[in-house]
C-alpha cells in the first residue's frame, strides 16, 4: 500500500518556515531601517549615524578583544547562571515540597528577594574581593530568585491525582522527584530560568563596571570615558546580539527538554 507519508506536505512546511522567518525578522529590520534613516547625517557626538557604528564594529571587536573581553564575560555569566540554576532548583524543590520549611523560609526569602542585587556589589566586594569570584557571586545572587520562586510554585502546583497515583504505586524518594515532581514543575522551572538569563546579562555588565580590568561592561565604560562614542555603541549592540543568541540557544534547549510539554500543548490546540 502506497501513498503520501503522514504529516504536513513539503510545500506547506516550507511556507510555514518562510512565514515564521518573516515574522521573526520583520520588526528588527524595520527598527534598524528607522534607526539608519533617522541617524543618517547626524552630527551629534553622542548620537553617531548607524553606518558609522557598523563600520567601526570590525575595527573595535578584533580577535584579541573577543578573547580578552567577550570570552571572560561569557564565562562569568555561565558560571553565575549555572550556580544560580542549581541552587535555585535544589532549594525550590526543598521549600516547595515541605509546608513547614516553606512557612519558615518564606519571610526571609521575600526580604532577600526585595534587595536589588546591584546594591549588594559593594558588600560582596568586601568578602569576595574584586576578582572573578565577586562578579560570579553578583550574577548568581540576582539570577537565583526567579529560579527559586518559580520552582517553589511549580512544585506546589503538582497535580494531586499524579501525586496520589505515585504514592499508591510506591513511587517515593528520588524516583518520585525524577519521574513526578520535576516533569510537573519543569515548565515553571524553565520560566524562571528564562527570566534569570536576562537578569544575568544585566548583572554581568554591572559587576564589570566595578573595579574590573576586562569584560564587556568594563570596555563599554572605557569607551565612554575616552569619548570613543562609536566604540561604546558597538559594545551596546554586541550585548544585544549576545542576549539574542543566548535566548535562541535557551529556547532550543527548552524545546528539547520539554518536548513532551510543547507537544501536548500543540495537540490540545488542534
Amino acid at each position: 500500500m502506497t501513498g503520501a507519508p503522514p504529516g504536513r506536505p513539503k510545500s506547506s512546511a516550507w511556507r510555514h518556515v518562510v512565514l515564521r522567518l518573516v515574522f521573526v525578522l520583520a520588526l528588527p529590520v524595520v527598527l534598524v531601517t528607522v534607526w539608519w534613516v533617522a541617524s543618517d547625517g547626524s552630527e551629534d557626538v553622542y548620537w553617531p549615524p548607524l553606518r558609522t557604528i557598523v563600520s567601526a564594529f570590525p575595527d573595535v571587536w578584533t580577535g584579541e578583544r573577543w578573547r580578552g573581553d567577550v570570552l571572560p564575560s561569557v564565562l562569568r555569566l555561565a558560571a553565575g547562571y549555572g550556580l544560580a540554576a542549581v541552587a535555585g532548583v535544589a532549594l525550590g524543590l526543598l521549600v516547595g515540597s515541605h509546608r513547614r520549611v516553606r512557612a519558615v523560609c518564606e519571610p526571609v526569602l521575600e526580604f532577600l528577594r526585595a534587595v536589588p542585587p546591584p546594591v549588594l556589589v559593594p558588600v560582596i566586594m568586601l568578602f569576595a574581593g574584586i576578582g572573578d569570584t565577586m562578579k560570579i557571586v553578583v550574577i548568581a545572587s540576582g539570577c537565583v530568585w526567579p529560579v527559586l520562586l518559580n520552582t517553589v510554585e511549580g512544585v506546589r502546583a503538582l497535580d494531586p491525582v499524579a501525586a496520589e497515583t505515585a504514592r499508591s504505586y510506591g513511587v517515593t524518594g528520588v524516583a518520585r522527584l525524577k519521574d513526578v515532581v520535576l516533569p510537573s514543575a519543569g515548565p515553571q522551572i524553565f520560566a524562571g530560568l528564562r527570566q534569570a538569563l536576562s537578569i544575568g546579562i544585566i548583572l554581568m555588565v554591572i559587576s564589570e563596571m566595578f573595579a574590573a580590568s576586562n569584560g564587556l561592561g568594563f570596555t563599554i565604560v572605557q569607551f565612554q570615558r575616552g569619548f570613543a562614542i562609536p566604540g561604546m555603541w558597538t559594545g551596546i549592540l554586541l550585548l544585544g546580539l549576545l542576549g539574542f543568541a543566548l535566548s535562541v540557544l535557551f529556547r532550543l534547549v527548552e524545546r528539547r527538554v520539554l518536548g513532551w510539554y510543547h507537544g501536548l500543548r500543540a495537540a490540545t490546540r488542534r
